[in-house]
């Protein structure tokens, strides 16, 4: 039997990248022939973490199907973020903490998904119910994740739990979550060198709400301008985007780290659901979203609801 590839959504985070790892790393020392892969570029903020605890980025695989017969999700569940052909292989394991949807399996499986902001929240859960240690670099990848999910605990998707498992593999790593934390947000903000195309591709996630076929994309910045600026440029590759794929609506989010506020621009012929969504107006295809920093409960849910009526 082929080892089972453990891999988050394409377009990874550092949720993604770093529970994918950890999970290989728990999965090994239980006695099982898995390896972590990624489905996408590293960015900035996730080197970062990877620099930082000494660890080698998961190995790129464009598919899964031509190496391994079966897999373990990490970080998701929804079909269209997954490797492209996901339904090639079975599907062994998820451990998520997002929404469920477009997913379905032929053989029973081992799910957990919790409402909890990081999957490598639930992953310090599954490490204690084995009895297993973890390692100071592991743990220090798992509080990355923690951090970038949580922007920092101050996220509305954090809970009590993420701040406890924080401080824990904090510990752990040898690190102060607030400091340590801070600057790999910041590593992460640095857009100086980002061309559109990878600004908008760095953490793009696709969503079925109703019948729309709908893409959301976020960046964090220091300054929101540092964005903006280039906003005919991103408008341009954002239209290209819509009319391959056949969106009906893309939002791209410059999520401020500091402010803890959003700019989205919206385009497509259902731009206007943001607007319903949101109680605001697009002025020159944007508008400010106060308080909006989470994809995952302040974006996703709102606009589903808004589509799907």
């Amino acid at each position: 039997m082929s080892k089972t590839l453990i891999f988050g959504h394409k377009n990874p985070d550092t949720d993604t990248i770093c529970s994918a790892l950890a999970y290989a790393d728990l999965k090994t020392k239980l006695g099982q022939e898995v390896e972590a892969v990624r489905l996408g570029e590293v960015n900035g903020e996730t080197q970062y973490a990877l620099d930082t605890f000494k660890a080698a980025a998961p190995r790129l695989v464009e598919t899964v199907s031509n190496e391994t017969n079966q897999v373990i999700l990490v970080d998701h569940n929804e079909r269209q973020q997954s490797a492209s052909d996901i339904d090639k292989v079975r599907v062994m394991e998820v451990i998520d903490h997002h929404r469920i949807a477009n997913f379905e399996t032929s053989h029973p499986l081992y799910y957990r998904c919790e409402p909890v902001g990081c999957t490598a929240t639930i992953l310090l859960k599954m490490y204690k119910e084995n009895g297993i240690a973890v390692d100071s670099n592991i743990a220090g990848l798992m509080l990355s994740a923690i951090i970038s999910d949580s922007l920092l605990f101050k996220s509305p998707t954090c809970t009590p739990e993420d701040v406890a498992a924080a401080r824990e593999l904090a510990a752990i790593a040898g690190v102060t979550p607030e400091t340590y934390g801070l600057e790999m947000l910041k590593a992460g903000a640095d857009l100086s060198q980002k061309t559109v195309a990878q600004l908008i591709s760095l953490d793009a996630k696709e969503f079925s709400m109703g019948s729309s076929k709908v893409e959301i994309a976020q960046v964090n910045a220091v300054d929101v301008n540092d964005v903006l600026s280039r906003q005919a440029e991103v408008e341009a590759a954002l239209n290209a985007i819509i009319a391959e794929k056949g969106l009906d609506l893309f939002v791209f989010v410059v999520t401020d780290i500091l402010n803890n506020d959003s700019v989205a621009i919206a385009l497509g012929k259902q731009a206007a659901a943001v607007e319903t969504a949101y109680g605001v107006k697009l002025d020159d295809n944007k508008a400010v979203l106060k308080g909006v920093v989470s994809r995952k409960s302040q974006i996703v849910p709102v606009l589903t609801e808004t589509l799907s009526k």
